[in-house]
């Protein structure tokens, strides 16, 4: 488990992850030392809150948006109606090795 901009993600080697916008460029590599738990071929660290030596490297392979999410309130016979639209930026970052030190 790896926390990336505040929310925790289950990063395994060579899996893909969607996390919230990284402002770096695509193809660039990134580094995470804030890893909570580390499992390992015959052990599990748990961190206090993180595990000492542990790094997740990973690779920022793009960029994009998710799906627009309509907002809409209304209050019957109060001639009251709001619609607000939302879409989320989104980066995709491919795991290359987790390692503890």
């Amino acid at each position: 488990m790896v926390e990336i901009l505040g929310k925790q993600y289950k990063a395994e080697k060579g899996g893909l992850l969607k996390v919230d916008k990284i402002e770096a460029e695509e193809g660039k590599d990134l580094d995470f030392d804030t890893v909570l738990l580390f499992r390992g071929d015959d052990s599990i660290k748990v961190g206090a809150p993180y595990v000492e030596g542990a790094k997740v490297t990973a690779v920022l392979e793009k960029h994009a948006k998710g799906d627009k999410v309509i907002v809409y309130k209304y209050k019957r016979r109060k001639d009251y109606q709001r619609k607000q639209g939302h879409r989320q930026n989104y980066s995709f970052i491919r795991i290359k090795e987790v390692s503890l030190a």
